[in-house]
């Protein structure tokens, strides 16, 4: 079974509709949202977040590489939520 490389310090997006806040705590959870609820405005830093994550997951890069891309595509696509955006109530 597959370490799920967990992050730091989880990163917040914002998917699906204004106020609807995930936290995403794992490469692997990464991974699954950026393939599965990414929203359709992707680019070139989604790819790259993308392939980080899954040679992240098989051992050879860093979870930190995950997260730096994660967050790199999260403000690509506007739905990166900046720390002191974050009401704890409504985190998932």
């Amino acid at each position: 079974m597959m370490d799920n490389k967990p992050f730091e310090t989880p990163v917040v997006v914002e998917l699906g509709h204004v106020g609807k806040y995930r936290q995403i705590r794992s490469t692997q959870e990464a991974a699954e949202c950026l393939m599965t609820v990414w929203p359709l405005n992707r680019g070139p830093r989604h790819r790259d977040a993308l392939d980080t994550c899954l040679k992240v997951l098989e051992g050879y890069r860093s979870t930190a590489d995950a997260r730096r891309a994660l967050i790199e595509a999260a403000k690509e696509s506007e739905v990166l939520v900046p720390e002191d955006r974050l009401p704890d109530a409504k985190l998932h």
